[in-house]
C-alpha cells in the first residue's frame, strides 16, 4: 500500500474508533449522531408542506346519518340565496338537493334576498321544502341599482362594445347590479346582521355528495375565512383596469394587507400583474366578518368609486377572490374538496375516499380541478 494511503486509512480508523467510544460512553452524543436521528433531520428538512385540505376532517366532526347534531355545536350561520321570483323552479332544484345532502340534518336557517318583494307562491313553495327557519328580505334600492354617480352614456357605450364582442352578460345592467351587490352589499343586509358565517346557494346548481359534518364548524374551529370548490381564470375582457385599481389600493393602504396572504394565488410576479385566477363565487362558504372588516370595506369603496362594475363588467368572483387573498392569510382560505358541486358548465367531483364516503353520484372522471382552465394548482403551490 502506498504511504499516503496508509495515512488516510489510519486517520479513518482513529476517527471511527473515537466515534464508537463516545457513542457508548456519552449517551447524548450517541443520540445526536444515531442514523435514525440523522435520517429524521434530513426528512424534516426536505419535506414540503401540503395544502390544508389534504388533512382529512377529524372523525369527531361527523354526525351519524339521520340524526340531528346537538344544538350546542352549531355555528352562527345561514344559507344565503339571492333570487328573483322567476328563479323559483331553479331554486327548488338547488334547495331540495341542499336539504337532502346536508341541511335536513343540520337545519341551518335560510335567508332569501330579492330586489323586489317575493310572491306568496314563492314563499310557500320554498318553506315547504325545509324544517329550518326561512326569512325573506328586500334589498334596499341604493344597494342594487346603478348609482347616480355613473356616467350612463359612458356605461352604455361600454355595454354596446361588449355585446359586439360577444362578452357574456356584456350588455346586461341587471347582471352588473348583481355583481356590485354581491361584492359590496349583501353582507350589510339587516337579516344577516345576526350571523357570522354564510353558505351561498344559487339556482340550478347540483350538490353531488352527502355531507355528514358541518362545514360551518370547520370554518369556525379552524379559523377559516373563505371556502370554495371551483377556481378558474376570469374573462380578461371584463376586467381590463381592475388590477390597476387593486394595485393603487395596495400602495395607498399597505397597513391593511394581511401578512402571509394569498397574493401568490393572484399573481405570478409578486403583484405586478394579475394572472386572472379567482374562486368561483356562485359557491362560497365564508365569514361575514371578512367582508365587514375595515380592509375589505375600504377596498370595495375604492373599487366602487372607479365605476368598473358598470364601465367594464367587474364580477363579484374576482372582487371577492382578491379581497380574500389580501385580507385573509392563505391558510384561512379553504378548498372543500369533499363537497361535490356543479354550476354549469364546471363541476368539482370529489375523488377516492371522499367520493365513496359522500355517496357521490358524479362521475369522478368529470372533474374540473386540474383541467387547463382551473387555478387549483396555483392554490396548491402556495403551500408547497
Amino acid at each position: 500500500m502506498m504511504t499516503p494511503m496508509r495515512y488516510v486509512v489510519l486517520v479513518l480508523a482513529i476517527v471511527i474508533s473515537i466515534h464508537y467510544l463516545l457513542s457508548f460512553t456519552h449517551e447524548g452524543y450517541g443520540e445526536v449522531t444515531s442514523i435514525s436521528n440523522l435520517r429524521n433531520q434530513w426528512s424534516a428538512g426536505s419535506t414540503t408542506s401540503a395544502p390544508p385540505y389534504t388533512t382529512p376532517v377529524p372523525e369527531d366532526y361527523y354526525v351519524p346519518d339521520n340524526s340531528t347534531p346537538p344544538s350546542s355545536r352549531r355555528a352562527n350561520a345561514a344559507i344565503v340565496v339571492l333570487a328573483r321570483n322567476r328563479d323559483l323552479n331553479g331554486i327548488i332544484v338547488s334547495m331540495k338537493q341542499m336539504e337532502d345532502r346536508f341541511n335536513k340534518q343540520f337545519r341551518y336557517p335560510y335567508v332569501f334576498l330579492n330586489e323586489e318583494a317575493f310572491t306568496e307562491d314563492f314563499k310557500n313553495r320554498i318553506t315547504e321544502l325545509t324544517d329550518a327557519v326561512v326569512e325573506f328580505g328586500l334589498i334596499p334600492r341604493e344597494h342594487w341599482f346603478q348609482p347616480d354617480s355613473i356616467d350612463e352614456e359612458k356605461a352604455a357605450a361600454a355595454r354596446e362594445d361588449m355585446q359586439k364582442n360577444n362578452v357574456i352578460y356584456g350588455g346586461s345592467v341587471p347582471y352588473r347590479n348583481m355583481c356590485r351587490f354581491n361584492s359590496g352589499f349583501f353582507y350589510r343586509h339587516p337579516l344577516l346582521d345576526k350571523y357570522k358565517y354564510y353558505w351561498r346557494v344559487e339556482p340550478d346548481v347540483k350538490f353531488f355528495c352527502d355531507l355528514h359534518y358541518d362545514p360551518f364548524l370547520i370554518m369556525q374551529d379552524q379559523n377559516k375565512l373563505y371556502g370554495f370548490t371551483v377556481s378558474l381564470y376570469e374573462y380578461e375582457a371584463t376586467i381590463p383596469t381592475l388590477w390597476a385599481a387593486v394595485k393603487e389600493f395596495i400602495q395607498e393602504n399597505p397597513d391593511l394587507i394581511t401578512p402571509e396572504n394569498a397574493m401568490a394565488f393572484l399573481s405570478d410576479d409578486g403583484g405586478e400583474t394579475y394572472n386572472r385566477c379567482h374562486f368561483w363565487s356562485n359557491f362560497e362558504i365564508g365569514s361575514l366578518d371578512l367582508w365587514r372588516s375595515e380592509g375589505y370595506m375600504k377596498f370595495f369603496e375604492h373599487l366602487d368609486k372607479k365605476g368598473g362594475f358598470y364601465y367594464e363588467r367587474w364580477g363579484d368572483a374576482p372582487v371577492h377572490s382578491i379581497g380574500a387573498a389580501l385580507f385573509a392569510r392563505k391558510d384561512q382560505i379553504h378548498f372543500f374538496n369533499d363537497i361535490g358541486y356543479r354550476h354549469e358548465p364546471f363541476q368539482h367531483c370529489p375523488q377516492g375516499e371522499a367520493h365513496s364516503r359522500g355517496k357521490c353520484w358524479c362521475d369522478p372522471k368529470q372533474n374540473f380541478d386540474y383541467e387547463w382552465y382551473s387555478c387549483l394548482n396555483r392554490y396548491d403551490k402556495m403551500f408547497a
